[in-house]
């Protein structure tokens, strides 16, 4: 039997031989003599390789550098804590968001008779009643109230009715006290008698108040109602003021 030649003979001796038995083994990759990694006018060093390999003047701009995918830089370090970090600083602010311009409520609470004072006419009886109400704003925005309409009714009867355009303002978190006259004039003739009679020494008028207002607060508008009862003494030609304490906070 004859013996079997080698890959690589005929291809010179000076060639390394590696002994693996593979075709590429009969031969470097790069040439150490190789012309073309010497330095020359026309070439500058690749960016990517240190110097390794020669690219065109001139194409720089024009050629992409590959990175094996096992490379570290396409795993950045902290990665995952980046994401988790940006993740919970975007939950906390929107919640800082919704927590301050969720709406609240505007409360009006109930209505308490400053003073009153009681006019005798001819043919009526009219009677000018300071009130006072507290408006409070739970909100941390400013409110701006507007439109209030009171209509005060005898048992079934309009006796008396107020509008005002503009109320007052409210700053965040805190609340006012309001007062507002309302005008009753009493021209039913049994209601005229009985507050001028002098006969009986306390003439209560009862009077029974229905109060609307307009809010203007984080771009919308909300209706507020409230409905109170109160008690007038219409023979007396007229009532001392008196203080009104603030509700508690």
């Amino acid at each position: 039997m004859g013996s079997v030649p080698s890959k690589c003979e005929g291809r010179g001796a000076d060639l390394p031989q590696s002994g693996s038995g593979q075709d590429n083994d009969c031969q470097p990759i790069i040439q150490k003599e190789d012309s073309r990694r010497h330095s020359s006018p026309e070439t500058v060093h690749c960016p990517t390789c240190q110097g390794t390999g020669r690219i065109p003047r001139g194409q720089e701009s024009k050629l992409v550098a590959v990175i094996p995918c096992n490379d570290q830089r396409l795993r950045p370090r902290h990665t995952k804590l980046y994401m988790a970090v940006s993740v919970a600083l975007c939950l906390l602010v929107s919640s800082l968001v919704l927590f301050f311009l969720f709406p609240r409520s505007v409360l009006l609470s109930p209505v308490a008779v400053k003073s009153s004072f009681v006019y005798f006419n001819k043919e009526d009886v009219q009677i000018n009643i300071t009130n006072v109400m507290n408006i409070t704003n739970h909100n941390f925005l400013g409110v701006q109230a507007t439109d209030l309409t009171v209509r005060v009714l005898n048992f079934d009867m309009v006796v008396g009715t107020v509008s005002i355009k503009n109320v007052a303002s409210i700053q965040p978190l805190s609340n006012i006290m309001y007062s507002f006259m309302i005008p009753v004039n009493l021209t039913d003739p049994d209601l005229s008698d009985y507050c001028r009679k002098a006969s009986l020494p306390v003439h209560i008028l009862y009077l029974h108040l229905q109060i609307s207002m307009t809010v203007y607060y984080l771009v919308h508008y909300e209706q507020l109602s409230l409905e109170t009862y109160e008690y007038i003494d219409c023979g007396s030609n007229s009532t001392i003021p008196h203080s009104v304490q603030p509700p508690p906070p």
